[in-house]
């Protein structure tokens, strides 16, 4: 087995939420003052970073936790429209079964995200770093390393990302950048260090397969 644990994002990563995020962000949009997205921009804004889509949308610093706070309000209200991606359990489950350890760190709450997994898929994670700040993962990612005394060689941190990608560096693990999230596959392609995953079966022959 190649990695011991693995640390998935999970919007975009493992939920399928982002149609609702669009949708969502233009709600939130008229709320705190920022430009809407419109329909044209969507592949074009999939090409940028988390900070790059911070200065199109000139959001001071001050507003994100605003913002990301209501916006797992508005989810929590509506999580019932978002579903994981295809091969999501299956991949969970085949993972816990090898005794791998699971963990997930993410910008929304630990409550959404137990209800989007439901309860079988739920009891598969060990460990729930949620309510994460965008530019502060890499905090939780050497936590998560600490309290299961993994070493980050033996770790593989899974997004879809660049800020994913970054924090990832910080702590010196692997990451795994999945083509069917947020950021256009290319984009992150693009990006040096990254292990590309288009189906969540390579995850599992990734993180299986004998050193």
């Amino acid at each position: 087995m190649k990695y011991k644990l693995v640390i998935f994002d999970f919007d975009g990563t493992l939920a399928d939420s982002f149609p609702y995020f669009l949708a969502t962000m233009n709600t939130l949009a008229t709320v705190y003052n920022f430009p809407a997205i419109d329909a044209n921009e969507v592949e074009q804004l999939r090409g940028l970073d988390a900070r790059q889509l911070m200065k199109r949308a000139k959001l001071p610093a001050w507003k994100i936790p605003l913002i990301a706070g209501s916006f797992r309000q508005l989810m929590n209200r509506d999580v019932h429209q978002i579903q994981l991606f295809d091969g999501v359990p299956e991949l969970l489950r085949t993972l816990a079964s090898h005794g791998v350890k699971l963990a997930i760190v993410s910008s929304n709450s630990e409550e959404n995200v137990r209800q989007v997994l439901g309860p079988d898929s739920a009891s598969l994670i060990s460990f729930y770093g949620c309510g994460t700040s965008l530019f502060n993962k890499g905090h939780k990612f050497k936590r998560i390393m600490i309290t299961t005394k993994t070493n980050p060689t033996e770790t593989l941190c899974v997004g879809d990302e660049v800020r994913d990608l970054k924090a990832a560096q910080k702590v010196a693990t692997a990451f795994g950048g999945v083509a069917w999230g947020y950021t256009r596959p290319d984009a992150l392609e693009a990006t040096p260090g990254v292990i590309m995953f288009y189906t969540p079966d390579e995850i599992t022959r990734a993180v299986l397969e004998s050193c």
